[in-house]
């Protein structure tokens, strides 16, 4: 039985009004505190009362002394308030009460077993309530530390971004802008996949390069990444075309750090009623990166315009 801590004024005065009913003689009265746990220090003077002088004391008094004590004891008598109030509620057997308090009797014990499954009630609530409480402040908080976590995270791949700048071999710098903006796509949630390569079955060595997999409104995109010094022509983003046409419902996105000529946009432009492709500069995705960005929106918005208006290359402000 979930009992609160301390009997409240409703229970403890029901309680007075009871148990004197459930009990002929002043002896039984304190017979059953006594077969509840109620230590003796708290019945001993009312004990000698009831031996010395009958009269000076009713059963009453006995009850209201003895439930005062053990209520404002605190800890050390809570199970014994618990037993009593258990005792009470479970009372069934009325041949104990004179014949005249009988019915009382019934309609008292009813009452207190309404209250405390009432008090029970609003206990149980009450926990429930807090429990939701603490799961949602447990969850709220998680989400904040995730948050800062990916912040941290970002504001390394920033400065890992910047020193890109300073490497001067290509090869060793193509490496390290695959590494930046694979992990970048992996903070915004969007990486499926990592740089992979794939070989020919024939012996044919390496047959294809995939600088990354990204997903985005449920849409597969192939990645491929460029770091040249001169601007991305026809050929190069053909190559990747190939690469999406070849896999059937496959989209791409190609980023580059140098411009795109006006004829491989076209190129791009054609080809989007057969695939989506979309292209994008790497100061596009700095910029998304160093104002913490949504980067999902940013690629969001820039499908939508190669869909709805063939712009491969549309910037969104």
């Amino acid at each position: 039985m979930n009992i609160i801590y301390h009997y409240p004024p409703d229970l403890f005065n029901l309680l007075v009004d009871t148990i004197p009913l459930l009990f002929k003689s002043k002896d039984n009265v304190i017979l059953f505190f006594k077969g509840a746990g109620v230590p003796s220090q708290y019945t001993k003077d009312m004990e000698d009362k009831v031996r010395l002088n009958r009269q000076s004391i009713s059963k009453y008094e006995i009850v209201r002394t003895v439930l005062t004590r053990i209520n404002e004891s605190g800890e050390k008598t809570l199970g014994v308030r618990r037993e009593i109030l258990k005792r009470v509620v479970e009372f069934e057997s009325f041949a104990s009460c004179w014949p005249d308090d009988q019915l009382k009797a019934r309609g008292l014990v009813a009452e207190i077993h309404k209250v405390v499954n009432t008090k029970d009630s609003f206990t149980r609530m009450n926990m429930a309530r807090e429990k939701e409480a603490e799961k949602n402040r447990i969850e709220y908080q998680k989400k904040i530390e995730e948050a800062q976590n990916l912040r941290k995270e970002r504001e390394i791949i920033i400065q890992d971004f910047n020193t890109l700048f300073s490497v001067n071999n290509p090869q060793k710098r193509g490496k390290l802008l695959e590494d930046v903006l694979n992990r970048l796509f992996k903070n915004y949630g969007v990486l499926i996949r990592e740089s992979f390569i794939l070989k020919g079955s024939d012996g044919e060595g390496i047959i294809e390069q995939i600088d990354g997999v990204i997903e985005v409104e449920n849409k597969i995109f192939l990645v491929e990444m460029k770091w040249w010094d001169k601007p991305i022509g026809v050929g190069e983003v053909s190559h990747h075309l190939v690469r999406i046409f070849n896999r059937g419902h496959a989209c791409g996105i190609f980023i580059s750090m140098s411009p795109f000529t006006e004829p491989a946009i076209t190129v791009c432009k054609e080809s989007l009623s057969q695939a989506l492709i979309i292209l994008m500069s790497l100061e596009e995705l700095y910029i998304v990166l160093n104002q913490d960005g949504d980067l999902n929106d940013y690629l969001k918005r820039k499908i939508q315009a190669a869909v709805i208006n063939k712009e491969p290359l549309h910037v969104p402000v």
